[in-house]
């Protein structure tokens, strides 16, 4: 699990037990109350902490809201299954998973939408979400490195885009078909992507002449 990054305050030290309630807690909110009428006040009743608790730890609904809905993606693991191909597909369907939850729903789409006018809220997004989620493509890359089926990328620069890129393919299609087009991740889409990632569009598909 990552840490969190809210604003740094002066005075008491963090209590862990008491972010992981008011996270939790603004998940809860967001499933029963929706975007626009959630607020730090229903957070902290629910939490079981003072308003003042949020004010120090956030500095607003948007800043929460954005943490909390990190934490759900928090839970990616990329476990080794053997080769890059089936690393890709067990994420991709853990991702699929995730967005498939009420709260991450409703959370994202939210912050995605406010971050549109919010610059300082669409970099809060960019650090809390995408950048720490690309510790799953690095791993991934290494691993495939390791065993043979990609080759090293001695330029650093040039790595650091191909990771972009990769995150930006895998994530970009996946909140579309879940959170856009509203279709299944199922079995069948997963391989499919995943062929299409590895081999781009001129592989034959399997199985044809």
């Amino acid at each position: 699990m990552h840490s969190r990054s809210p604003a740094s305050r002066t005075g008491r030290p963090r209590s862990a037990a008491a972010d992981a309630a008011i996270l939790a807690a603004t998940r809860e909110a967001l499933v029963d109350l929706g975007w626009s009428k959630l607020t730090l006040g229903d957070v902290a009743t629910r939490a079981g902490v003072a308003k003042t608790t949020l004010y120090r730890r956030w500095a607003g609904k948007n800043e929460l809201v954005v943490d909390a809905v990190a934490e759900l993606f928090d839970a990616l693991e990329l476990p080794d299954r053997g080769s890059l191909a089936a690393d890709i597909e067990g994420v991709v369907s853990q991702f699929a998973t995730i967005l498939t939850l009420p709260e991450a729903k409703s959370g994202l789409m939210a912050v995605v939408a406010e971050a549109t006018r919010d610059e300082a809220l669409r970099e809060r997004v960019r650090a809390s979400v995408v950048d720490r989620q690309k510790r799953l493509v690095l791993q991934g890359r290494a691993r495939a490195q390791a065993r043979g089926e990609l080759p090293p990328e001695p330029d650093p620069g040039a790595a650091a885009r191909t990771v972009d890129l990769i995150f930006d393919m895998v994530a970009g299609a996946v909140v579309h078909r879940t959170l856009v087009s509203g279709e299944p991740v199922d079995e069948e889409w997963v391989h499919g992507f995943t062929r299409v990632l590895l081999n781009g569009l001129a592989q034959k598909p399997a199985g044809s002449v």
